[in-house]
């Protein structure tokens, strides 16, 4: 199922009968759409039947959007701000140096959800709490050391892993640290190519098949989506000039391998993501929780997906350990 296109701000209204006052939950996504993580957050909230009002504002990769959701949340007295994504996190709920700070969401609660390191970004402590009072979160990624071992089981040769990111995400420039730290302690080369680098803004999509190719001609021969918003949005670029180049991409995402061109993914599924926030958020509102006090909650359930149309065009196949447990795609 695609996301939910939306081209202006929109409010989804969900309430129960006889009761006398909403909760207004005012979430903002990263994204141009709602998509699977969105709509299981949105649903989880519909279908508990707490009394709740979800004002979803979508940011479009825009950062210059997101002071004004910091204010029109405070405007339309907000009981708690929910934030998808690094950028948007960073954006409006700040890191834990900024609490305090009118820029940021301050007095209400607030939960971020699919933010690939909310410590290393500062959003967070730890995994026994975000050490902010009013702030709460999940995490979702598995080690990223599991990513490299299954890139191995996979292709056997494997020596030299290729990463594009976009440098105007947080989250996507932690990944590269993450992994050139990684490639000198599991012994295997690393290149990393920002798509648009001296751009402030959206990088240009033109250039990802350029950046691919670069990344062919250094020698890669895997390619990881480490974290990024904008290339799951282009996925299909991405993705597509991959293939053409020859070199398989391994997603923490699981929608390239399903409805692209990615090989395989380890990830937990999107609309869970969506759901376990959406239950910190009941945790805080329904249940009177204080955000501080909960741990970062873990998605715990994982899943191998793989791309077997991808595979045979690259003759690339996972071993039968991974067949045996993946969910096949044709």
């Amino acid at each position: 199922m695609r996301g939910i296109p939306v081209i202006l701000c929109v409010t989804l209204l969900f309430s129960m009968a006889g009761r006398a006052e909403t909760n207004k939950i005012y979430t903002v996504t990263w994204e141009h759409e709602c998509e699977h993580s969105c709509q299981g957050f949105i649903e989880t909230i519909e279908n508990s039947g707490f009394d709740a009002e979800i004002i979803l504002r979508l940011a479009n990769q825009d950062k210059t959007r997101l002071p004004g959701f910091v204010e029109e949340s405070r405007r339309l007295g907000a009981d708690l701000v929910a934030t998808y994504g690094t950028s948007v996190t960073l954006g409006i709920l700040g890191r834990r140096s900024d609490d305090g700070d009118p820029r940021f969401v301050t007095g209400v609660p607030g939960v971020f959800w699919y933010v690939a390191d909310p410590f290393g970004a500062g959003i967070a402590e730890s995994f026994a709490g975000s050490g902010r009072p009013h702030i709460a979160g999940t995490f979702n990624r598995v080690p990223e050391d599991v990513n490299i071992r299954t890139i191995r089981s996979i292709k056997p040769d494997f020596r030299h892993l290729g990463i594009l990111y976009n440098g105007n995400e947080r989250n996507s420039q932690l990944k590269v640290e993450e992994h050139r730290a990684l490639a000198t302690e599991m012994g295997h080369q690393f290149t990393a190519i920002e798509v648009d680098p001296g751009n402030p803004e959206v990088p240009n999509p033109e250039l990802i098949p350029v950046r691919v190719k670069e990344l062919a001609a250094a020698g890669v021969d895997f390619i990881y989506l480490g974290s990024s918003s904008y290339l799951r949005i282009h996925q299909d670029v991405f993705t597509r000039a991959a293939v053409d180049n020859g070199i398989p991409v391994l997603s923490p995402y699981e929608e390239l391998v399903r409805e692209s061109q990615a090989l395989v993914s380890i990830a937990a599924r999107a609309y869970d993501v969506g759901r376990v926030a959406a239950e910190q958020v009941l945790k805080i509102l329904r249940d009177g929780a204080i955000p501080g006090d909960l741990p970062i909650e873990k998605v715990t359930h994982y899943a191998y997906v793989v791309n077997m149309e991808v595979a045979r065009r690259l003759n690339i196949f996972p071993p039968v350990e991974i067949l045996q447990v993946a969910e096949t795609i044709h």
